[in-house]
């Protein structure tokens, strides 16, 4: 406790002299929580399997507001949010995972251990939005974006029944909705509930994913609060709005969840390949074409047209075949109609939309295990120098499960 004490004191005097030059307030704080949490099984084959699901997670934030003297636009519009760096160590001991003796594993044996999860060290960007503030009370939701590192991953020596994760690195994403009581303007009790997600974006296998959630409590260092609380915001007028179409080109690569399920279920205990860690990876492209309006400072919506370049097509037809599935047609290109929706700061944007394939034909077995829509989520940079062209990075979904993960450029076009 004394060694706690003495590192919010030092961290304290730190910030008390980090201020700028033309204004006495400090734009910088921290916060420490704690997260008991459990890991959600999101499909009944993981609840099947988890013996344990209770997980334990610390978090380190340094946060940064801008302040309404900056006459910051983008600032206002979103009513001073906070950006925060932040380290999160999740412990996952407790969580183990069995396949005991069942007809549905297949040809699968089971082992005669439990399979750990593994701990997991994540370093993320988290962007969060006050509902509200005044006094002594402040809501917000946060959104999170960053990656991750698990010391334990599948394996065939150790590990063998963690469907989980499938890879030390991880992309990391988190979402929270928190509730903060301040006695005094600089500190602040933060209570919450937090959901973060570890997942290797489908480039390898297996990749059900970490899905942990649960309540949080923190103790806050906000210096800036009482200025934040008394100001009103003023939103200035966002005068150029316009349309414009958006063109981008993407490759990505992923790993068959459909490989998976033949290795792990359909394959002699005997074979070279039994419930292998090794999986092929194959390069997927997109094409994108939006008309898009920018009717905020904030958001631009549209639609476009979305063209995809599979080039495991012909892998999908061989595990047809395997399963004695007939189709007539295999194509590696699918299209699909798309909503989009961007979210502006500043030269950051988040990117999503929601699809629907007009034309896709890869195969019965791979069918089975997609959705007829599909989500994409990504974050993209604009860069002014180049005319706005962007550059990011989107993961392609379905139902929330990856099924690529892709590099973009993207440039827009004023019509």
């Amino acid at each position: 406790m004394r060694l706690l004490c003495f590192i919010i004191a030092l961290i304290t005097s730190i910030l008390s002299h980090a201020q700028t030059p033309s204004d006495s307030v400090q734009r910088n704080g921290f916060s420490i929580s704690i997260n008991p949490c459990v890991q959600i099984a999101m499909d009944r084959r993981i609840k099947k399997i988890m013996d344990n699901a209770s997980a334990f997670s610390m978090t380190a934030d340094w946060n940064h507001v801008t302040l309404p003297s900056d006459s910051d636009a983008y600032a206002a519009d979103f009513a001073y949010p906070t950006f925060s760096a932040s380290l999160r160590y999740t412990f996952n001991d407790n969580v183990r995972m069995h396949r005991y003796s069942d007809p549905e594993w297949g040809l699968l044996q089971p082992v005669d251990y439990d399979s750990p999860l593994g701990n997991t060290l994540s370093a993320y960007a988290t962007f969060s939005r006050p509902f509200s503030r005044n006094k002594h009370w402040e809501t917000d939701y946060s959104l999170s974006i960053g990656l991750g590192y698990s010391h334990m991953k599948y394996n065939t020596h150790n590990d063998i029944d963690n469907e989980l994760i499938g890879a030390h690195l991880l992309i990391y994403f988190g979402a929270g909705l928190h509730l903060t009581w301040h006695p005094v303007p600089e500190w602040g009790i933060r209570a919450g509930l937090d959901f973060f997600h570890h997942s290797n974006g489908a480039l390898h296998r297996p990749n059900k994913g970490s899905n942990t959630f649960g309540p949080s409590l923190a103790v806050v260092y906000t210096p800036y609060y009482e200025t934040l609380s008394s100001t009103r915001t003023q939103r200035q007028p966002f005068t150029e709005k316009k349309w414009f179409m958006n063109f981008s080109v993407g490759a990505g690569a992923k790993a068959l969840h459909e490989d998976w399920i033949i290795t792990q279920f359909y394959t002699d205990p005997e074979a070279p390949d039994y419930r292998t860690s090794h999986f092929k990876l194959y390069a997927a492209y997109s094409l994108q074409a939006d008309v898009m309006r920018r009717y905020a400072r904030r958001w631009a919506s549209g639609a476009g047209i979305d063209f995809f370049y599979g080039t495991y097509y012909k892998r999908s037809k061989e595990i047809d075949q395997f399963y004695n599935h007939k189709e007539s047609t295999y194509s590696p290109v699918s299209i699909g109609f798309a909503l989009k929706h961007n979210v502006y700061y500043h030269n950051w944007s988040a990117n999503m939309a929601l699809g629907f394939y007009l034309y896709r034909h890869m195969g019965k077995e791979m069918r089975s295990n997609e959705t007829p829509y599909y989500e994409r989520i990504g974050i993209h940079y604009h860069i002014p120098k180049l005319n706005g062209l962007t550059i990011g990075a989107n993961v392609h979904a379905h139902l929330g499960k990856a099924n690529f993960t892709e590099f973009v450029i993207g440039m827009p076009v004023d019509i």
